[in-house]
């Protein structure tokens, strides 16, 4: 008995060890991985849609476009974002929106951070209310803009056909919305959704599809999770556990205007596991709203996740082996509750590294003037 177990683990020995299952091949070299692109292009102030303010005069909207200096290739894919501010305030040239775009850039994609229509009257949940609308209308616009320019002119050498949204608070809302408030039904008629020019608008380039390819949702909601549906675009989430603004989980928002029910990030998430959307889920564990606004270390937090989510996206058909390792990565965000009082500025990523109230629950739904470049730091 002893010499035949001997003669098997002799003979184990002799086998070779199972082939290691070879990695999926990187035929982009790296890019829209590694930072390859030292320079970054920057047209401010173009023109995207012309809009109806609110006092009922024609208002421009505009964006600044971001896209890696010197790159040859004709069609990229485009990363769309937009500011936190409550619908009340904020701009485009927001420190993290810079950062982010900036970032991007590197990569090899192309990146926008867009205006939207701010303010409202009154000051109450139907207020709030119809500006989330009105700014979910301009992120559509935004959408089709670049859609029109990619069938048509092509300046801005976008393919059409990987177009992703994402967001920061309020600009999370609305590009949550963008994505998953697809039907005027589901819009409370209280809020007279005809008379806002229904769920697109009217910000031009009608007849271009304003479905985007993915969501990036930065410390957001949406009014209903079961807007989520089988067979819609994939989600990532970031969000504080501990957000005091807008809940992670099922919560109360909107103080001091009467208080709605929101669904957060993790409710959002459960919801997409269930209808089987691919998403991915990023807790910041013990940090409250918007903390890359405050601290500039959780921008890795932001944005690896946000790199390592796109890259598997921008395949054809169903999402292979590298979504699901964003599924389930390897590093988790470190994060801690206690937040400075103030906004601090941001400085653009080593080579390596790679806010504000928020709305309420009810269902939120040209040519560049200036060029600069942007280079890495110093």
């Amino acid at each position: 008995m002893r010499y035949f177990l001997l003669l098997l683990l002799l003979l184990a020995g002799l086998l070779p060890p199972a082939a290691a299952q070879p990695a999926p091949p990187d035929t982009a070299k790296g890019r829209y991985h590694r930072p390859l692109f030292a320079q970054v292009k920057v047209r401010r102030n173009v023109e995207f849609a012309q809009v109806s303010g609110l006092l009922g005069q024609t208002q421009p909207l505009y964006l600044d476009f971001y896209e890696p200096s010197g790159d040859t290739v004709r069609r990229r894919p485009l990363v769309l974002l937009a500011h936190e501010g409550a619908f009340v305030t904020g701009t485009r040239d927001d420190v993290v929106m810079t950062e982010l775009c900036t970032r991007l850039a590197r990569l090899g994609y192309t990146a926008a951070s867009i205006d939207y229509r701010l303010l409202f009257f009154p000051f109450d949940s139907v207020g709030i209310g119809r500006a989330a609308i009105r700014a979910t209308q301009d992120m559509r616009a935004a959408v089709r803009f670049f859609r029109h320019d990619a069938a048509t002119a092509r300046r801005f050498k976008v393919d059409g056909s990987y177009i992703f949204v994402g967001g920061s608070s309020a600009g999370a809302f609305m590009a949550l919305q963008t994505a998953y408030l697809d039907k005027a039904t589901e819009v409370p008629a209280y809020l007279n959704l005809a008379a806002l020019g229904g769920l697109e608008g009217s910000g031009g380039n009608a007849g271009y599809s304003s479905r985007p390819r993915g969501v990036i949702n930065l410390c957001g909601a949406l009014a209903q999770a079961g807007w989520l549906q089988a067979g819609d675009v994939p989600l990532l989430s970031i969000h504080g556990t501990r957000d005091g603004i807008v809940p992670y989980q099922r919560g109360l928002i909107g103080g001091p205007l009467p208080a709605q029910v929101v669904a957060g990030s993790a409710v959002l998430r459960r919801r997409a596991q269930a209808v089987g959307v691919p998403n991915v889920l990023r807790p910041l564990r013990g940090a409250g709203h918007v903390p890359y606004s405050f601290e500039p270390t959780y921008i890795d937090s932001v944005f690896v996740p946000m790199r390592d989510f796109l890259r598997p996206l921008l395949g054809t058909g169903v999402p292979g082996p590298l979504l699901a390792a964003a599924l389930n990565p390897r590093r988790t965000a470190v994060a801690t509750a206690a937040l400075p009082p103030r906004r601090v500025q941001l400085v653009h990523s080593s080579a390596d590294s790679i806010g504000a109230a928020p709305p309420e629950n009810l269902p939120l739904p040209a040519a560049a003037a200036e060029t600069e470049a942007v280079g890495p730091p110093e």
